[in-house]
């Protein structure tokens, strides 16, 4: 094929939200943060969730042999779906990784009560999330007494991404990572599933895996300044 050649079958997805001042101003404030030094008694921590089916093998597939590559049946079982949880700070090499049957108010809360216990010193903890509904500290009340709940909240100092800019969180780059290197196969059962993914958390934090962010404010400023020019004009 020569270089130029039209390829009909190939296509680009790319998703970016409109360029309002909201958005702006929600960018700003997650770039300005990643932009901070690390504080152990400030951490910041990306979060997010992501759906996962429970897909099992109706005939037991045949295991590789020299010269041969594993042989899996085409047919499956769907075993129902799960939701994966992860809490991931970049600056430190490390995610805290949950498999829970839901995704509901009760499920967050759940998740962020463990995660203040991973951080017994820190002072707050900066939070950047998505705008799902659940993702607020007024789950807490649907999961713990008004007392606890409040002093949960006061824990977390939350940061959202924009809406349709969850590109700006370093949590979903985390997930593709254990999408490809873990889940990349069948695994029926949820137990199973939460096995595979704790070794998995362990050999990254073993080795404090990380990201390497380089999109800063002053580069949303130069790359996007027509849109910046737009809301004044």
């Amino acid at each position: 094929i020569e270089k130029n050649e039209i390829k009909p079958w190939l296509k680009s997805r790319w998703c970016i939200g409109k360029m309002t001042s909201d958005f702006i101003w929600h960018m700003e404030d997650v770039l300005t943060l990643y932009e901070q030094p690390y504080d152990p008694l400030n951490p910041v921590i990306c979060f997010d969730e992501r759906p996962c089916q429970l897909i099992d093998d109706v005939i037991t597939p045949i295991a590789m042999k020299p010269g041969t590559p594993k042989k899996e049946h085409y047919e499956y079982a769907r075993n129902g779906t799960c939701c994966v949880f992860m809490a991931f700070e970049p600056l430190a090499g490390k995610r805290i990784v949950c498999v829970r049957k839901r995704r509901t108010k009760v499920d967050y809360a759940q998740f962020m009560s463990d995660l203040v216990k991973h951080y017994p010193d820190a002072d707050s903890i900066r939070l950047v999330q998505d705008n799902l509904n659940t993702h607020t500290a007024a789950s807490f009340y649907d999961a713990f007494p008004a007392d606890e709940a409040f002093n949960l909240a006061k824990k977390f100092e939350y940061h959202y991404t924009p809406k349709k800019g969850s590109w700006l969180n370093m949590a979903e780059i985390e997930l593709s990572a254990l999408s490809k290197q873990c889940l990349d196969r069948r695994i029926g059962d949820i137990n199973e599933l939460s096995k595979e993914i704790d070794a998995w958390q362990r050999e990254r934090n073993d080795i404090k895996a990380t990201v390497r962010w380089k999109f800063n404010k002053s580069d949303a400023r130069e790359k996007l300044k027509r849109h910046y020019f737009k809301l004044q004009n």
